[in-house]
Parts: structure tokens; C-alpha cells; sequence
């Protein structure tokens, strides 16, 4: 019986430490405070700790190094099926986004004014503003603060393609594809590297320097790696 009900401590505190993984309590990476530390906050011993951690590194969220500590590596528990929906998901969305993005860059490269110009060097700066700052933090916040200025900026093309059916079909998707962008950089768990911030440098000055053809090229290039990235 008594195993029985250091079992079900250990349910409860794995549980616990989960809830403050999804809060965004600690950053992809960080190491967690010892057995010490955690024990009086769960309200549970240094033992059943020990066992808390052990199911959530069976679960791949936690993960403990010798003489280190223990680290967190993922920001929630997903079950294989759950994985597959989430790729599906996302690779439908990226379908989507090539379908009007990689138009719109070539209106974009064609039409595009001096105050589409403005916006775009704009939202590219704040782009990479973003990805600094989500790739030294890697908490959940910054994540979604880089989504958002990403999407930012790839709105401003189809803003600049001046066609309001594609603004509208690109808004409608919008709060569907900003849930699906968080999600792959959750399980990609890198992102924001040079080559990605070169790819989006590429494709706004292929839409100043008004090639068409290479904007939606560069575009559809773009969103192509993202779902290879995660098939």
C-alpha cells in the first residue's frame, strides 16, 4: 500500500512540475532547481521528486545529466499520435501559405510602393529583433513573440500585393497558422538561425528590386524547407 501511494505522490508532483513547464516558468534548456528546492514547493519528498523526474525524462520533457542536474527539453508531453496530427496539421498550413504567399510575392515585387517598401524594412527589423531575443530566452513567450513578427513581416508582402481577396484569405488563415508556427518551433526546438534570417532578407529585396519570379521562387523555396523541416 505504501507504494501505492508513493506512486500516486510521484502522478501528482510529475503533474505539477508539467503545470509550471507549460506556464513558461523555465526556458528550453535551462536546468531546473534541485531535488532540495522542489521538494518543499511540491509539498512532497526529495524521493518522490526523484520519481516526478524520472516520468517526465520518460516522457522526453525532462532530461538528467550526470554531475549536471536535470534540463528541460521539450515544453509539453505528446504522444506519437498526437505528433502525427501536429505534423499533418502544420504541413496542411504550410500548403496553404505557399499557395498564397508565393502569389503574393510575385504582386508583391510588381506592385508594391514606397510605403510597402517602409513597412517591409520595418517588420524585417523587428523580425530580427524577435529571433534574438526568442533564441537567448527560449521561453514560451519569446516563441510566440517571433511568430507573430514573422508573420507580421510576411504579411506586409501580401499587403503589398494589393489584393484584398489575398489579404482576406491570408487573415482568415492567420490565427490558425500562428497556433501551427508555434507548435513546429516547439518541436523543432532551434530555429532563427542565419540562414533562415538570409532567406527572409533575400526575399524582401527580391520584392524592392521588383523581380517577380524570384520573389515567388524565394518564397515558395522558404516554406518548402519548413515542411521538410518537420515530415
Amino acid at each position: 500500500m505504501a507504494q501505492v501511494m508513493r506512486e500516486t505522490l510521484a502522478d501528482r508532483a510529475a503533474q505539477l512540475l508539467l503545470d509550471r513547464i507549460r506556464s513558461g516558468e523555465w526556458a528550453l534548456g535551462e536546468r531546473l532547481p534541485g531535488e532540495t528546492t522542489l521538494a518543499p514547493q511540491l509539498g512532497v519528498g526529495r524521493s518522490t521528486v526523484r520519481e516526478a523526474i524520472r516520468q517526465l525524462a520518460a516522457k522526453s520533457v525532462l532530461q538528467t545529466r550526470q554531475g549536471a542536474g536535470v534540463f528541460l527539453t521539450a515544453l509539453d508531453v505528446r504522444s506519437d499520435w498526437d505528433d502525427v496530427l501536429r505534423r499533418a496539421d502544420i504541413l496542411a498550413v504550410i500548403e496553404t501559405r505557399t499557395a498564397i504567399e508565393s502569389e503574393a510575392a510575385d504582386l508583391a515585387a510588381r506592385r508594391r510602393t514606397q510605403a510597402d517598401l517602409r513597412a517591409l524594412r520595418q517588420a524585417l527589423a523587428g523580425r530580427d529583433a524577435s529571433r534574438a531575443a526568442a533564441r537567448a530566452s527560449r521561453r514560451a513567450a519569446s516563441i510566440e513573440g517571433h511568430v507573430d513578427a514573422d508573420l507580421a513581416l510576411h504579411r506586409c508582402i501580401v499587403v503589398a500585393a494589393h489584393n484584398p481577396v489575398l489579404l482576406d484569405l491570408y487573415d482568415s488563415l492567420t490565427p490558425r497558422l500562428r497556433q501551427a508556427m508555434i507548435d513546429m518551433l516547439r518541436m523543432r526546438r532551434s530555429f532563427g538561425d542565419d540562414d533562415d534570417h538570409e532567406a527572409h532578407v533575400d526575399l524582401v529585396e527580391a520584392v524592392v528590386g521588383r523581380r517577380s519570379s524570384e520573389a515567388s521562387a524565394l518564397s515558395r523555396a522558404h516554406l518548402a524547407g519548413l515542411a521538410e523541416a518537420i515530415a
